[in-house]
């Protein structure tokens, strides 16, 4: 059962109690990444992530990492487009002690200029080391052709020149006017018991924020083509389409279809591509949700020679799926397959955190398992035959990326 408390401040805590385990997870999220950022400040919600673990006022970096290792402690943190999460796995004995260390890096984290300068460094060898891995990297040049100027098609690593100015005062100025009592939850799952959500209150919920919210606005679906040249030995390739927002009635149609098209090794597209023509190593589908929007994606790397032949074999495998609709089979698997990935999450306190942390931000609402597996039971052909028909249309976005920097034949036409 999750139990959810709101602070006096406005600061949400969700709590779920497990007996059955020895550990807790404790994660505290916050409502705002890349896409609460603009073209100057692009990249700070990731540099503070990083800046977050570099010392306080009464622990040093090093201590901070000690602190975790000497009870065997994990802790780590992430960004993404609408939130950034810091987290810590611990045995159940420890929370209170982890509880405290991540309230001591939320509060009390000093940016030294020192840091700074160290950890930007670190920054601009992630960027560089992205910009080497161009199975990752044709993914954000897709975002950034299909919302264009939006903050969603902003990088979340952010860039050279806009880290370089970054200082403490602007990390601190982003913290007042985003890391508000309003935009943060603290998600509890393990044996702990419920009285420990005062101690969670004790340490975050006095502090005060600004109350002007930041008002986002949906962004339009560009469908765009980008190739760029870069001496690989692979052709990456990406096709965009307009996919559903996070909350959307019609999510669960979407992600039976995604496990059937490209989610699973027996999905069509690793049939087809890789088992049936041996034309990739990587292909898979997958579908990012946002509060207002949503993008249906397909990846495959192949030789550039390939590339023509790939894209078609692509293009063919939606053309059936389109024509004939999903089989009764796929369906029925497709739905076991969720459900059984469902109830494995629920062995892991992390996923039970990260699910209801989520879930709290972004929905404000937490539902059952025996909820979740209605909805997926409740996934019929005929309402995945029609998504399918309403997302692979003739309007798509594509990203490329290599050695030649050439779009397939069958595009560069159009």
């Amino acid at each position: 059962m999750i139990n959810k408390y709101t602070c006096s401040n406005g600061v949400r805590i969700v709590f779920e109690h497990i007996p059955t385990v020895r550990s807790a997870a404790i994660g505290v999220w916050i409502h705002t990444g890349s896409r609460n950022e603009n073209e100057i400040n692009n990249g700070i919600s990731h540099f503070l992530e990083h800046m977050f673990f570099k010392g306080t006022a009464s622990r040093s970096a090093r201590e901070i990492a000690e602190s975790f290792d000497s009870i065997g402690g994990q802790v780590n943190a992430f960004t993404s487009k609408e939130y950034t999460c810091y987290y810590a796995k611990v045995l159940d004995e420890h929370a209170e002690y982890a509880l405290e260390i991540l309230a001591d890096m939320f509060f009390n984290s000093t940016f030294v200029e020192e840091e700074l300068e160290k950890e930007k460094n670190v920054v601009y060898e992630e960027i560089k080391m992205y910009e080497d891995t161009p199975d990752d990297i044709v993914h954000d040049i897709l975002t950034k052709i299909t919302y264009e100027n939006h903050p969603l098609g902003y990088p979340i690593l952010g860039t050279e020149d806009t880290l370089a100015t970054f200082t403490g005062d602007t990390l601190r100025q982003y913290i007042k006017d985003h890391y508000t009592p309003e935009n943060v939850v603290i998600s509890i799952a393990g044996n702990v018991p419920e009285s420990f959500m005062k101690a969670v209150e004790g340490y975050f919920g006095h502090y005060q924020g600004t109350t002007n919210k930041q008002q986002i606005h949906k962004p339009e679906f560009h469908f765009n083509r980008s190739a760029r040249k870069k001496e690989t030995e692979q052709a990456h390739l990406c096709l965009g389409y307009k996919g559903l927002s996070v909350g959307d009635e019609n999510v669960y149609d979407l992600i039976v279809l995604n496990n059937i098209l490209g989610g699973s090794m027996s999905s069509r597209l690793f049939q087809e591509v890789r088992e049936q023509r041996g034309l990739a190593y990587s292909v898979f589908s997958y579908h990012s949700s946002y509060e207002d929007t949503g993008m249906m994606t397909i990846y495959a790397g192949t030789g550039s020679q390939q590339l023509d032949t790939l894209y078609e074999t692509v293009q063919q495998t939606l053309a059936q799926l389109k024509d004939t609709g999903i089989t009764e089979k796929e369906l029925k698997n497709s739905k076991e397959q969720l459900k059984g990935n469902l109830m494995l999450s629920l062995e892991s306190t992390n996923s039970r955190m990260s699910r209801n942390g989520k879930n709290e931000l972004l929905l404000g609402k937490h539902r059952s398992l025996d909820e979740i597996i209605e909805s997926i039971n409740d996934v019929t052909k005929q309402k995945v035959d029609a998504l399918i028909r309403r997302t692979f249309t003739d309007e798509f976005s594509v990203s490329l990326i290599s050695p030649a920097g050439e779009l397939p034949k069958a595009l560069a036409y159009k």
